[in-house]
């Protein structure tokens, strides 16, 4: 359900922007969505877990948050993240 240690420092290491960076609206928005697609594989199989969706939701509003902030701030930027994730919008 979580992603390990491994596959979050591959992520960080696609999407930063600078060598130190950890938590730019890119990596933030790229570790949410691997969560986020974990969390949606898990529910095919329990369907039945109430509360794990309501973590899902939140994450899900914290990345729309996120997705919205990025688009405010820099156009490209997010057009760029959303086509890279494969996200629709």
């Amino acid at each position: 359900m979580s992603i390990t240690k491994e596959r979050k420092q591959e992520l960080i290491e696609a999407f930063k922007i600078h060598e130190h960076d950890t938590g730019s609206p890119e990596v933030q928005i790229a570790i949410l969505t691997e969560r986020i697609r974990n969390l949606s594989q898990h529910f095919e199989r329990h369907k039945h877990d109430f509360n794990s969706r309501r973590g899902l939701l939140k994450l899900v509003g914290r990345r729309r948050r996120l997705l919205r902030y990025l688009r405010e701030k820099d156009l490209e930027r997010y057009s760029a993240l959303i086509e890279r994730l494969g996200l629709r919008k």
